[in-house]
């Protein structure tokens, strides 16, 4: 899972932590994915659609912006956001307002644009302040920009605080451990199919782009359900391959000591026959060698074969391997 080439799917968890950044209100509010603006393939990553009363903000202060209608462009960790980027969002809000069911359908006073990325943008809106517009960070990490014709935000993710963001926190290629156990305690009560549907698709983002920090954590005891259902196959890989291993290393083992068992039986047995097999020849050659000094005394091999009540023909083969 770690280290498979798939390309992670960044959006669908962009979404996903927008709905639960945005919970407090969720009811009032109508999220249209990938929205198209005509029957020509442009779309706008996201459409927030606010039934909330003019008066009334959203509570989660990225929400403050907004109005009825509001465009959302995110950019993954592994993109870029320039400043041709932040001008197409801003053709997408006029298209979204000329695109109307009849005219003046979307005043331009109900749109708003919010652009999401990890890092600081630094380019893109030193472009913007030469142009001659101001940018304020009205929130950590959140850049309000002034002198469009709409509202216009800025978040970067990496400098939101943690409390306040934890679904948008661990959208990173470079999670804070922190921030990722912080969403894990937060969301493990939650039980609604809505929102563990957008918790289970951020984590399996976030999870793919920090595995070895995700294989850390679920390794502890405190580690959540969702995780650990979320892993559940991985885990189920480490157990059998340690498995694997434990078994290989049983053979190994079993291997080694059966050739030490082995080798230590076969010198037993070695030292046992050369023991019997040197008594059986040394008694041979004591009696060869009886044999041949009766012979040497005068004794006929007819004589020494009585005497010693060996067969003539052995008496007689061993006389003559003497000679």
């Amino acid at each position: 899972m770690g280290n498979t080439p798939e390309k992670i799917q960044w959006h669908p968890a962009f979404y996903a932590a927008t709905e639960l950044e945005l919970q407090a209100n969720i009811e009032q509010l109508e999220l249209k994915r990938e929205y198209n603006l005509s029957k020509e393939p442009i779309r706008i990553d996201l459409l927030i659609i606010n039934n909330v009363k003019k008066e009334q903000k959203l509570k989660n202060e990225i929400g403050h912006i907004m109005r009825r209608y509001n465009v959302i462009e995110y950019k993954s960790p592994t993109d870029n956001l320039s400043i041709d980027d932040f001008y197409k969002t801003l053709g997408y809000a006029c298209l979204l307002k000329g695109y109307g069911k009849n005219v003046n359908h979307i005043p331009s006073t109900e749109l708003t644009i919010s652009l999401f990325h990890e890092s600081y943008p630094r380019k893109m809106l030193l472009t913007i302040m030469e142009e001659g517009h101001t940018i304020e960070e009205k929130y950590p990490g959140i850049y309000y920009i002034h002198g469009f014709s709409f509202p216009v935000q800025v978040v970067v993710i990496k400098q939101l605080r943690s409390k306040e963001h934890k679904s948008l926190k661990i959208l990173t290629t470079n999670a804070n451990r922190n921030d990722v156990k912080a969403f894990l305690q937060e969301t493990e009560a939650i039980c609604s199919p809505r929102e563990r549907q957008n918790i289970d698709a951020v984590l399996q983002a976030s999870v793919r782009a920090n595995y070895e920090l995700y294989e850390t954590i679920r390794r502890e005891s405190t580690m959540c359900e969702a995780l650990r259902e979320l892993m559940k196959d991985e885990i189920e890989k480490d157990v059998n391959a340690a498995k694997e291993i434990a078994m290989a290393e049983g053979r190994e083992i079993g291997i080694a000591q059966g050739k030490e068992l082995g080798i230590a039986q076969g010198k037993e047995l070695g030292i046992a026959q050369g023991m019997a097999q040197g008594i059986t020849q040394g008694k041979e050659l004591g009696i060869a060698e009886i044999i041949c000094a009766m012979h040497k005394n005068g004794s006929s091999p007819d004589q020494i074969a009585s005497l010693t009540g060996k067969d003539l023909t052995e008496i007689n083969a061993i006389l003559s391997s003497e000679l």
